[in-house]
């Protein structure tokens, strides 16, 4: 007998995306639970421990934000939203908040399925590197945070400690999408939230220093208006140079 699929969490309040999500999940192998409103995810997820959450932004008793803030205190199972808002400013907000990825609506079975299969494979990579949360590894690229060293095929990279603070904090969170302003609190303090120009400059000498080809880079993914992600060596590099 085969081992039953995730549990993902659906919060999605408008039938006929609920109909399509229920039927493309359940199709892939995946098991289900659905809530039509705020309060009711937050109550499954407490009460069913699911291992995604696939919640839209629009709910009819609060803002999806506020429900990825309140998961995020407690659980560390992949959010990952789906909505009709597609600005800039909104997948920054859901991404601040704590969700994983973004799917603008309206999109296909074949991109949602392999969005699940990244945040997924990005969760299970993070459990394992729990075992040793000290060595991050990519290619040529490593970063060993108990020691405070970095390397690119065995040679020693020099940072400076804002460069090493930037790229640590992207190691710990390898593969997903980091805003600017979540690098902006952690590296220089909440009242810096409103200067990105600080990351990119940052950004593009640790590119200088680690990248074969800054221009074109195979580590520092750049996520267009939103922010970075540092290449997760078990999955494919996505987002733009």
């Amino acid at each position: 007998m085969s081992e039953p699929g995730p549990l993902v969490l659906v919060v999605e309040d408008e039938p006929r995306m609920r109909r399509f999500l229920r039927a493309s999940l359940r199709v892939h192998g995946y098991r289900l639970i659905e809530a039509e409103r705020a309060a009711e995810a937050l109550h499954l997820a407490a009460s069913h421990n699911p291992e995604m959450v696939l919640l839209d932004l629009g709910l009819p008793d609060g803002d999806g934000i506020e429900v990825i803030r309140r998961l995020r205190s407690w659980m560390r199972a992949p959010v990952v939203v789906i909505s009709a808002r597609g600005r800039e400013d909104d997948k920054v907000a859901a991404l601040d908040a704590g969700a994983d990825d973004y799917l603008t609506k309206p999109f296909g079975v074949r991109e949602l399925m392999a969005r699940l299969r990244v945040a997924l494979r990005h969760a299970r990579a993070a459990a394992s590197r729990a075992s040793d949360p000290s060595i991050f590894e990519s290619g040529p690229l490593r970063v060993d945070l108990g020691r405070r060293e970095v390397s690119v095929a065995g040679a020693e990279v020099h940072l400076t400690p804002l460069e090493y603070r930037i790229l640590a904090y992207m190691a710990q969170h390898a593969g997903m999408v980091v805003t600017h302003g979540q690098i902006l609190r952690e590296v220089w303090g909440p009242s810096y939230a409103a200067e990105p120009h600080l990351v990119r400059v940052h950004v593009a000498e640790l590119r200088r220093k680690l990248e074969d080809e800054p221009a074109r880079p195979r580590h520092l993914i750049t996520e267009p208006g939103v922010g970075y992600r540092l290449r997760d060596p078990s999955s494919p590099t996505s987002g733009c140079p």
